[in-house]
């Protein structure tokens, strides 16, 4: 027997029921945009129901899931993705940042800017425990600023000049950046298996690829990108930083080189809440979260030229701060 196409649709056109009057109408107002937040306090959320307990180096014990969903936070229109669930230390954020860009390896300036997010790891106690007895308070080896600015110059301690020497990384994004923006290799890796050894911290934010695209057509205006892959992610204290600190930086190279920011895009490993942090993260994930606010930078011709008073975050408004001890 032959079958006709055309005949079999018309019949199930004639039996489709025609809708009620009380149905769903066919236009509806568009839903409520999601808050990009959610999808942190959603990662959370589920680390906390369903992460493997973990030991780890700190002793402290975690909880984990490995390879979660990408976070993406658009940084069009100078939002910046500054967690609004807690109140997050934003000075210590940028002067961090600025810290990383200058290729410093000792936390003693950053300690003297009342930033101590580095004093644990550079202490007497730290460095001994780890076999740098003949170190320097503060020396904490060849870490991210050194990888950034002098990837594979040989490591003489904080002090030294490395002018010239190894391979300035940010310098060779920030360049081909400005000629030639497709390129499928801007990328700055803070990784460098040679030099693990003498860090007092291997990286945990440690491999970023830089992006432009033109979304009003070639020819018009360049928006940059950033992903960030990240090993070792403590939700609690850590992520929150990171998610900020490589906005900030993407902003930063988007202005040096002529380019509007774009999207942070987050991709994590071992994504882990500490356990010493379950309580205080089961306050924050039920707080609703407020509009990120917005980061308005002063522009400048060099990556090198930035200063943190060029920084301004205007409409930050966020829950109260929540403590977490850090873990080292």
């Amino acid at each position: 027997m032959s079958f006709t196409p055309t005949t079999a649709i018309a019949t199930v056109a004639e039996t489709t029921p025609t809708p009620a009057s009380n149905s769903i109408p066919a236009s509806l107002p568009p839903p409520e945009p999601t808050h990009p937040e959610h999808q942190y306090l959603s990662l959370v959320r589920r680390i906390l129901t369903e992460g493997e307990h973990r030991p780890d180096r700190t002793g402290t014990g975690t909880l984990a899931l490995f390879a979660p969903p990408q976070l993406r936070f658009s940084l069009r229109n100078n939002t910046f993705p500054l967690l609004t669930t807690k109140r997050v230390h934003t000075r210590a954020i940028l002067h961090e940042l600025l810290w990383f860009i200058s290729g410093s390896t000792s936390s003693l300036p950053l300690s003297a800017l009342g930033v101590k997010i580095w004093d644990a790891n550079g202490s007497r106690a730290a460095l001994d425990k780890l076999g740098f007895t003949d170190r320097a308070v503060g020396d904490l080896g060849p870490v991210y600023g050194f990888q950034w600015r002098h990837f594979g110059a040989e490591y003489r301690g904080p002090d030294a000049d490395y002018a010239g020497q190894g391979v300035d990384q940010l310098a060779a994004v920030i360049n081909t950046l400005k000629t030639n923006p497709y390129d499928r290799r801007i990328i700055m890796s803070a990784w460098n298996p040679a030099d693990l050894g003498k860090m007092a911290l291997p990286p945990c934010h440690m491999f970023a690829q830089f992006y432009v695209g033109y979304p009003g057509g070639k020819g018009g205006r360049g928006e940059l990108s950033c992903v960030l892959y990240q090993r070792s992610c403590d939700m609690g204290l850590g992520v929150p930083f990171n998610i900020a600190s490589y906005a900030a930086l993407t902003r930063m190279v988007a202005g040096v080189c002529g380019l509007d920011p774009g999207e942070f895009v987050h991709t994590m490993g071992d994504a882990h809440v500490y356990v010493d942090h379950v309580d205080a993260l089961k306050v924050q994930v039920e707080r609703e979260p407020r509009p990120f606010p917005k980061l308005v930078v002063r522009e400048r011709s060099g990556i090198d030229e930035y200063v943190f008073e060029d920084f301004e975050i205007v409409g930050y408004e966020p829950w109260p701060a929540i403590k977490m001890n850090m873990s080292v």
